[in-house]
């Protein structure tokens, strides 16, 4: 039996009740239908997750999605040809600062593009939340990843001690305006719009938006569209710790003024919101960007493969949105962790395939194992293809052959799980904990270094060791990616 966790053997027991009764595994058939029933062409698709961290935004400029995820005590900025090559790709540290007023509690960095020059906009505080204050950075040169030089504090004639997050720029009638979620009338993270003379000063007091949300306590991370007359803002409700965490809409015509807040039309009800049946809690705290050849939409967003409250396994997501015949934005649903999706129009993609724990491939990598694993189908959602392997017994192993230059390890974290000893090429070995204090699905446990192009192995194998809160030492196998960038 799976000594993980009770909820993972509820999980399993009912998955096997239900194949004894004939009662749909709604979750299992959801995540097998988005991982898809049959290998696609490497080359023109991608899996999610594209990044570990939270709080995404991403343009793509200069020939490379530009991608930025909060870190805390930097900003950091992912830069890649595909998307499909994001979760590989080597950051670069754009700031850090050393003023102790705002050098710690970095977040929701945002970048945008004016007059040949980027300006990044932030929020940081002293050590203290409630000093979270809002920041622009702007660009030495033409280049959104940097150098970057402090340019100003960013603050509202009528907020001038209060605490602010989640800056964004609404562009609209040939104006700026700094939007952000900080105090006002209707919450302590509350939707407020206020004017700018430039991209790095506000020109007048801001203006509260009470929006609605379906719980009480957050607004925030406010996002722009603009398309068919109207001027869409899309935000962020509920406590991000929350699995219901989710994203709702109002709209503003062209032409009206977004400081007068009657112009604005609210949405009724979430446009993006939890999937249970596909393991996707707490979607949000997104943004939109254009496929490299600007003809589709897409959506960035962070969620949780946990329904427990939590502020960590936010990892970083994308998929493409439609448009509704009413001009609004169709944000969809979000899809489970590891459905393989096409990459959006004019990516030029990577050759990227993925590995199973049950040895299908949707390209040349196999795995096999040494020792007794057990295997099943009781994580469901949680896992790809909703199914892995999973052993205490110290000395086995699980093999997996690629060709490649990177390749990554996404599988459980769980209360009972051990530590694995992973080696490349029969190199030497790392040490690598599959313990949570909280079950996750789909987790980065492993990215290996870089690697000449060609055949590699790559080995795990369990020690039998582990963390002195975890209940036992399982080693979970689930998903490898490969990438051959």
């Amino acid at each position: 039996m799976r000594a993980r966790s009770f909820t993972a053997w509820v999980t399993a027991l009912f998955a096997l009740l239900a194949g004894l009764v004939g009662v749909p595994q709604a979750t299992a058939a959801a995540s097998a239908v988005d991982a898809g029933t049959a290998a696609q062409a490497a080359s023109g698709t991608f899996r999610n997750p594209l990044n570990t961290g939270p709080d995404p935004y991403m343009t793509y400029a200069n020939g490379a999605y530009r991608l930025t995820t909060t870190q805390g005590d930097s900003i950091k900025m992912w830069s890649s040809p595909s998307l499909s090559t994001l979760l590989d790709a080597d950051p670069v540290t754009v700031w850090k600062d050393t003023d102790a007023s705002r050098n710690q509690h970095i977040w929701a960095a945002e970048f945008y593009r004016f007059d040949s020059r980027w300006y990044m906009y932030y929020t940081a505080d002293d050590g203290t939340d409630d000093h979270h204050r809002l920041y622009v950075l702007e660009s030495d040169a033409d280049n959104p990843a940097g150098p970057y030089h402090f340019k100003a504090k960013l603050t509202p004639p009528n907020h001038t001690n209060d605490f602010a997050i989640d800056p964004g720029i609404l562009q609209h009638n040939g104006k700026l305006y700094l939007a952000y979620s900080g105090i006002n009338a209707y919450q302590h993270n509350g939707l407020n719009i206020a004017p700018m003379s430039n991209p790095y000063t506000v020109s007048g007091n801001a203006v509260a938006l009470n929006g609605a949300g379906g719980c009480s306590e957050v607004r925030e991370g406010p996002e722009f569209l603009n398309r068919n007359g109207r001027t869409w803002m899309t935000y962020s409700t509920c406590d991000t710790g929350k699995p219901d965490y989710q994203v709702w809409m109002m709209s503003l015509a062209d032409g009206a003024d977004p400081l007068v807040p009657g112009n604005w039309t609210q949405h009724s009800g979430a446009v993006f919101s939890r999937q249970d049946a596909r393991g996707v809690y707490g979607p949000g705290h997104h943004a939109f960007f254009r496929s490299p050849d600007g003809t589709q939409d897409w959506i960035i967003y962070h969620a949780k493969t946990t329904s427990d409250f939590t502020y960590t396994n936010r990892t970083t997501r994308a998929q493409k949105i439609g448009w509704n015949a009413d001009g609004s934005p169709d944000l969809g649903t979000p899809l489970a962790l590891g459905a393989t999706q096409d990459l959006p129009s004019g990516d030029p993609g990577s050759g990227n395939y993925w590995i199973n724990d049950d040895g299908r491939s949707s390209g040349g990598g196999t795995v096999t194992y040494s020792g007794t694993w057990n295997s099943g189908t009781g994580c469901a959602a949680q896992c790809f293809w909703s199914d892995d392997h999973w052993s205490d017994r110290a000395g086995n192993t699980a093999t997996f052959t690629f060709t490649g230059t990177r390749i990554a390890l996404l599988s459980v974290k769980d209360t009972g799980n051990g530590i694995a000893a992973v080696s490349i090429d029969g190199g030497a070995e790392q040490r690598v904990d599959f313990y949570g204090a909280l079950r996750t699905g789909e987790t980065l446990q492993y990215l290996s270094p870089r690697l000449s192009d060609g055949a590699h192995t790559l080995k795990v194998r369990v020690t039998g060791e582990r963390d002195s809160s975890s209940g036992a030492a399982f080693v979970s196998v689930d998903r490898a990616e490969v990438y051959t960038d």
